[in-house]
């Protein structure tokens, strides 16, 4: 079995030495040269995709810059109309769904777009020979079909709320990619779209570059070409962003909050429903046992993380579904400080006396355990430390380690993880994955191979019903079973935060979900991005 890699997985960078020489001729901006084209844009993200194909998970959400959906996210993340005409329309029965398509719409190689092309990128994620993770996603949909060139019709197995919302996914061009293995094609690489840009080069490991699209349907972008660098370590990227190198660069709190002073750029900070937390994994034998999850759930102080590490860009969180959502459970929202004495009673009554060392110990098997992180991420590793001091207040000794993702991939069964994951659309998005026992052990899906049957319920009916009210509730008994059983430790939401030279100008930040790099973040209008 393919394993999961969701586009948070961090590639390794080349050196930071190589990538200073490489970027160098990139960084500095050249006039505009006419009304309708403007400089270069360099920016900086420390996610890098595996592929460049929405078939297999590439901005998935709306924001691909190089694909377009059938429809888009506005500012506010409303949906509006992208490639169809207008939103699509949904039958009294809720299995019937019908796009109309613009006219004229044309790929980046000049082939026109038809609805056949929309057929066959739903078609090729559907196809159990193609790796798509966003198989399960669609499950709900029976058939794909074109009857003429400008319509495509959508039947689903049954009514599914949140349906529009997956027709973010970017079309590709059927005639490139029919009878081609989709898992291994150049086209994943150097795709061709309809997008505001085409993909002139992509280094791995150290830039893609983009070229303005001049029949985009939306508008020739206001500048000339967007060079994306991948920097993994939040460092680096911080020491490049102050040497000129980027126009804007994606930037934990504490470094971002370096450059507030100076007038030479400015800082955003983006709300999100992107959470940290730390994934308790089953097979554990000491996290296995619910008095420990729960106790180490009181025992974090999510207020201090707040200050403290994220210096107040950011909230507590108690669980996957953000507080600004109408889908947010309140009653199971806890104190945001720690309480060191009811997590040690908890302890207590499970058996876990303390020990040699103030370590506790039960049955001979002593609390403690190993909590991964990926080693270039500061925030994940910061977070990583403030949850071994406060574990080891209740005598819970953890060993916090930073390795290379491919080193935390086998690891994941056994030993804990700083994870994030979040979206601000609808819960059933990355929750079903995340927590449903069909995903148990399946690579970042539910790799902690949490189990329950309330909250399988729970989530198959939120899925199921059309009715907001049914599914208000049936997501609210999925949140209180996991404040029962303490699969993750919830610890904080995070405010993005961006630096930006000063005389860029066009950003339009929105909420934001856990995803960065090329096909999120801030960076979703570049398109119309100037410098002044």
């Amino acid at each position: 079995m393919t394993r999961i890699r969701p586009t948070f997985r961090r590639l390794v960078a080349s050196t930071a030495a190589a990538g200073m020489l490489v970027l160098a001729a990139c960084s500095t901006p050249t006039s505009p040269d006419s009304p309708a084209g403007g400089a270069t844009l360099v920016v900086a993200t420390s996610d890098e995709p595996d592929a460049l194909n929405p078939v297999l998970n590439f901005g998935v959400d709306g924001a691909a810059l190089i694909f377009d959906g059938l429809v888009a996210r506005d500012s506010d993340n409303r949906l509006v109309p992208a490639l169809a005409t207008a939103l699509p329309t949904v039958s009294p029965d809720g299995r019937t769904v019908t796009a109309t398509l613009r006219d004229g719409v044309q790929f980046h190689d000049g082939a026109t777009l038809s609805a056949a092309d929309v057929a066959f990128t739903y078609q090729a994620v559907l196809d159990p020979k193609v790796d798509s993770t966003l198989r399960s996603d669609l499950d709900m949909v029976e058939s794909v079909t074109a009857p003429d060139a400008t319509t495509v019709v959508f039947r689903l197995r049954y009514p599914y709320a949140p349906f529009l919302q997956r027709l973010t996914l970017g079309i590709v061009p059927s005639k490139l990619l029919s009878g081609q293995d989709i898992n291994t094609t150049g086209f994943n690489r150097k795709p061709i779209g309809t997008g505001p840009y085409k993909v002139e080069s992509w280094t791995p490991g150290d830039r893609l570059v983009l070229t303005a699209n001049e029949r985009y349907f939306g508008g020739r972008p206001a500048n000339n070409r967007v060079v994306v660098a991948f920097v993994a370590d939040d460092n680096v990227r911080a020491q490049r962003m102050r040497a000129g190198e980027f126009d804007a660069a994606e930037l934990p709190p504490k470094l971002a909050s370096g450059f507030d002073s100076d007038t030479a750029y400015r800082v955003q900070r983006v709300p999100t429903a992107d959470y940290r937390g730390v994934m308790l994994p089953m097979g554990n034998p000491v996290l296995a046992d619910p008095a420990v999850r729960r106790a180490l759930n009181l025992a974090v102080d999510r207020a201090a993380m707040v200050s403290g590490i994220l210096g107040g860009a950011g909230e507590p969180a108690f669980g996957p579904v953000p507080p600004t959502s109408e889908f947010a459970d309140p009653s199971t929202v806890g104190t945001p400080t720690a309480d060191a004495t009811a997590a040690s009673a908890l302890l207590d009554a499970a058996g876990w006396k303390p020990g040699s060392g103030g370590v506790r110990a039960k049955d001979g098997r002593p609390a403690r355990f190993t909590l991964m992180y990926p080693a270039t991420d500061t925030l994940r590793k910061d977070l990583a430390l403030a949850v071994t001091a406060d574990a080891k207040k209740i005598g819970i000794e953890v060993t916090p380690a930073g390795l290379t993702w491919d080193a935390i991939d086998p690891r994941m069964k056994s030993d804990a993880l700083l994870m994030g994951y979040g979206t601000p659309y609808d819960p059933d998005f990355v929750s079903y994955k995340l927590f449903s026992s069909q995903f148990a052990g399946q690579g970042y899906f539910n790799p902690g191979s949490y189990r329950s049957e309330v909250t399988d319920r729970a989530l198959q009916e939120g899925r199921d019903q059309i009715d907001p009210a049914l599914r208000k509730a049936a997501y609210a008994q999925f949140q209180k079973q996991l404040a029962t059983d303490v699969p993750w430790l919830f610890l904080t939401y995070l405010r993005h935060t961006y630096v930006l030279k000063s005389s860029v100008q066009g950003t339009a930040p929105r909420v934001e979900a856990h995803e960065h790099g090329v096909a999120n973040s801030i960076w979703w209008n570049i398109n119309t991005w100037t410098r002044s």
